[in-house]
């Protein structure tokens, strides 16, 4: 299981810091929606040039244009790219074609799926990275984490499956999502936000081992 920061909500200034502060502590790094649309591509670029070792995340959330936003970011030194669940079938062939090309990997955004056909026609298209995703404006509404239940257990029966879990995740909700083994937790406020990153994050990990 693997830790990825997500730097959301932040300035430029904001995002370098964290990651000096935490970063050796995350094998993958987000640049979130937000981030990437106030700063642009050059943001990516940057944190891809300082921690190159990182698998380093792109939101882009392409909803259209699959080919051309995913070339824009992994250009820009993305090794992965969101696209939206709910896009067209050609709006994720066309990014998964040009992920293919280059090496790099497509991570599906289940935010708004509703039900599990999506995910089956998804994988069916050739997608193998998922995200299951309780977004910002949905985390305080009740029984909405227990709603992500079925599409983890079913994308853990998806042969060559994997997939990341964002949305509310920080030292005390992890313990209900072990027994479904994202290969990925998404982490953001519960890191960037805390008074000592650091710690939080060194907690975080040490949850994760369960």
């Amino acid at each position: 299981m693997k830790l990825q920061v997500a730097l959301d909500r932040l300035t430029e200034e904001e995002c370098l810091l964290v990651l000096n502060e935490i970063g050796d502590l995350a094998e993958w790094i987000e640049v979130g929606t937000g981030v990437i649309k106030q700063y642009g591509m050059a943001i990516v670029t940057r944190i891809k040039k300082d921690w190159p070792d990182a698998v380093l995340v792109a939101d882009m959330k392409t909803c259209d244009a699959g080919k051309s936003e995913s070339s824009q970011a992994f250009l820009a030194g993305a090794d992965v790219t969101t696209v939206m669940a709910f896009a067209d079938d050609r709006t994720i062939t066309e990014a998964l074609r040009i992920a293919g090309q280059q090496g790099k990997q497509v991570m599906i955004d289940l935010l708004g799926v509703v039900d599990v056909q999506r995910i089956d026609r998804l994988y069916e298209l050739g997608a193998r990275l998922f995200s299951v995703h309780r977004g910002k404006d949905m985390q305080e509404q009740s029984g909405q984490a227990a709603a992500d239940v079925p599409f983890m257990e079913h994308l853990r029966a998806l042969p060559d499956a994997r997939f990341s879990y964002a949305g509310g995740v920080n030292e005390h909700t992890i313990a209900r999502l072990l027994p479904y083994r994202p290969d990925v937790l998404i982490v953001g406020g519960a890191i960037t936000g805390a008074t000592d990153r650091r710690a939080a994050a060194q907690r975080i990990r040490g949850e994760m081992t369960g």
